[in-house]
């Protein structure tokens, strides 16, 4: 298979999966050597950084292609039909994010008792997790939660503003 070839079927599997794959997936699916697929990617990070409104994201060993932050505006005014999650649900999600851990008593406090659903269905979508807590459920964010929004979580954040912040002492 050619390197043109190549390229396209990583642009398909990455298009395709809407969510991050490791080098491993990539190369499970693909079946490209993992050294060619690596210079691949970077060849389509350049790339798609140039010359396209999508953009590869790399976030340690995994891929994920996705719309520049310049047009993400676009994707509100395309989606339509019904929303994924109710207002309520992403309500309580919200408050999941920011307090978590925390126990479901007390998003049901905060909440009502409608959010006893709400956690019931962000459980079932994977954007949390749940463990027993005595007579109750100790909720925190899933790692499907990052992936699907596309956001760091709080340990990646610091420890990529620690390396900025090495990188400009080390050029000073």
């Amino acid at each position: 298979m050619g390197e043109k070839k190549k390229e396209e079927l990583i642009e398909a599997v990455l298009f395709l999966a809407g969510r991050f794959l490791s080098v491993q997936e990539l190369v499970m699916l693909t079946n490209i050597n993992p050294l060619t697929l690596r210079e691949l990617l970077i060849k389509l990070q350049e790339r798609y950084s140039k010359h396209s409104t999508l953009t590869i994201i790399a976030k340690g060993d995994s891929y994920k292609m996705d719309v520049k932050p310049d047009y993400a505006y676009l994707i509100n005014k395309l989606a339509s039909g019904p929303v994924e999650f109710s207002k309520a649900e992403q309500e309580s999600l919200a408050i999941v994010a920011y307090k978590q851990p925390i126990t479901q008593a007390v998003v049901v406090k905060i909440r009502g008792n409608k959010a006893y659903n709400h956690i019931k269905n962000l459980l079932q979508a994977g954007l949390i997790k749940a463990k027993k807590a005595g007579r109750t459920l100790e909720l925190k964010l899933d790692d499907k939660f990052y992936n699907y929004f596309g956001v760091k979580k709080q340990e990646e954040q610091e420890e990529q503003i620690k390396e900025e912040s090495k990188e400009k002492s080390v050029g000073e």
